[in-house]
């Protein structure tokens, strides 16, 4: 099993004095995606939860649809992972036809619009449910915080936690790129047919972009909250798709983008 820390020698400085020392940091590493040997995308990620992050993102990606569609995931000696489809199983062809190019800060290069998302088959999301209690939202950027092991050594990994309606803590993906924990998240609830995930809240230790909005809708999470900014492309598409979208939840304070309906 692959390391997702590892030590390095540094030259740490204080008060302008230099000592040689030892730090943690958290592991980049390249993981390429194949389905039925064919080479879809290379995102560079933290090592762990592999498998979960190539059914998330097939997923999300909407190429597969369900759990059954997979017969088996396995790794090469290089470390590639091939997802192997299920005889039978039917995928969009003109999907694959895409050159996927994946990296830890800015997802897939061409993203689809939001037109397209909506073609891909995204679930509808629960029209006013569930119904949030606001209280609860402020206390859920520690919950993640505290569930965030790794994070905790390095300080360097974005986290994607799941909440229930009633704020409890359900599960937490770590990786370098905040798409890969999102993937990671998604990815776990597919492989186990939990999905869609519509009575849960995402909490995201970062901002929001488009990337990430398209990945909880395709996931039918109704609720998004953060503690960075949303993009505009981000709250575009909650508004769109009838999505919860909170921002800046730091402390007792938090913007509510989209979805107010929800919140009680």
């Amino acid at each position: 099993m692959k390391r997702n820390i590892i030590t390095v020698p540094i030259h740490r400085v204080e008060a302008g004095a230099a000592a040689s020392a030892q730090d943690l940091v958290a592991v980049e590493e390249p993981l390429q995606i194949r389905l039925d040997g064919r080479d879809i995308a290379i995102t560079m990620r933290t090592p762990g939860h592999d498998r979960e992050l190539a059914a998330g993102f097939l997923f999300t990606e909407g190429i597969l649809r369900q759990a059954s569609q997979i017969s088996r995931i396995t790794a090469d000696e290089k470390g590639a992972l091939n997802v192997q489809l299920a005889e039978g199983a039917q995928i969009d062809l003109e999907r694959l036809a895409r050159n996927f190019c994946v990296t830890s800060s800015c997802g897939v290069c061409g993203k689809a619009s939001i037109d397209a998302l909506r073609a891909a088959g995204c679930p509808i999301l629960p029209r006013a449910r569930p119904v949030i209690d606001a209280r609860i939202l402020p206390g859920l950027p520690q919950k993640l915080r505290e569930a965030q092991a790794v994070f905790e050594h390095t300080g360097g990994l974005h986290a994607a936690g799941l909440f229930d309606a009633s704020g409890t803590f359900l599960g937490l993906r770590e990786d370098v790129g905040r798409h890969n924990a999102v993937d990671k998240l998604v990815g776990a609830a597919f492989l186990e047919d939990r999905l869609p995930l519509g009575e849960h809240i995402l909490m995201l230790s970062g901002r929001i972009s488009f990337e990430l909005v398209q990945k909880a809708l395709m996931a039918g999470i109704p609720v998004v909250a953060a503690v960075g900014a949303p993009s505009s492309l981000a709250v575009e598409t909650a508004l769109r798709f009838g999505m919860t979208l909170v921002g800046f939840l730091r402390g007792e304070r938090f913007n509510v983008y989209a979805g107010q309906s929800r919140l009680s």
